[in-house]
């Protein structure tokens, strides 16, 4: 069983260890997420402080996934726009699933969660990049995002290969 959950900023903050955790097993599986090898677990725990003082400044919101025993498993992030014309739209943010439970509909269940809060917050437009055919192009594709775009050698992933990056969109109804 799977638990979705939005973190406020004091729950970021308990949360920090397992966030700092999922996020490195991220980045030691290969997932171009912002880090390379090697690592600094220092940074990767830093990351997570940053978002925790987003969610407390209603800056970024923040849902995690639980299997039944409490053990966090996956994550993803939503920004919402700051411009004034931008209300409307958010940008969702480091989508991980641990490795050891990936292709299990976790990824899935996390899109459609991100996407439901979304509209609840009166935002009708999200907007995502992830690694150029990458599994994330799979899960997007399937949760019915639109590719509108590939930037190659836009990014680095951890082992130093320089990738393309590819960017969708999805209008919620």
């Amino acid at each position: 069983m799977i638990i979705l959950d939005w973190l406020t900023a004091d729950r970021v903050d308990a949360a920090l260890p397992e966030l700092t955790a999922l996020l490195i097993d991220a980045v030691e599986s290969g997932a171009s997420i912002g880090y390379m090898l090697p690592y600094d677990p220092a940074d990767i725990h830093s990351y997570w402080q940053g978002v925790a003082e987003a969610v407390k400044a209603d800056r970024k919101w923040l849902v995690v996934a639980r299997l039944g025993d409490g053990s966090l498993v996956g994550t993803a992030q939503l920004e919402p726009a700051g411009k004034a014309n931008g209300r409307h739209r958010a940008e969702v943010q480091k989508v991980i699933v641990t490795s050891r439970l990936r292709k299990h509909g976790i990824g899935t269940k996390l899109m459609t969660e991100v996407e439901s809060y979304a509209r609840s917050k009166g935002r009708t437009l999200l907007l995502l990049d992830t690694r150029a055919n990458d599994s994330g192009e799979r899960l997007y594709t399937a949760c019915g995002w639109t590719r509108f775009g590939v930037v190659p050698a836009y990014a680095y992933s951890p082992d130093g290969s320089i990738e393309g990056t590819a960017f969708y969109f999805k209008q919620l109804t």
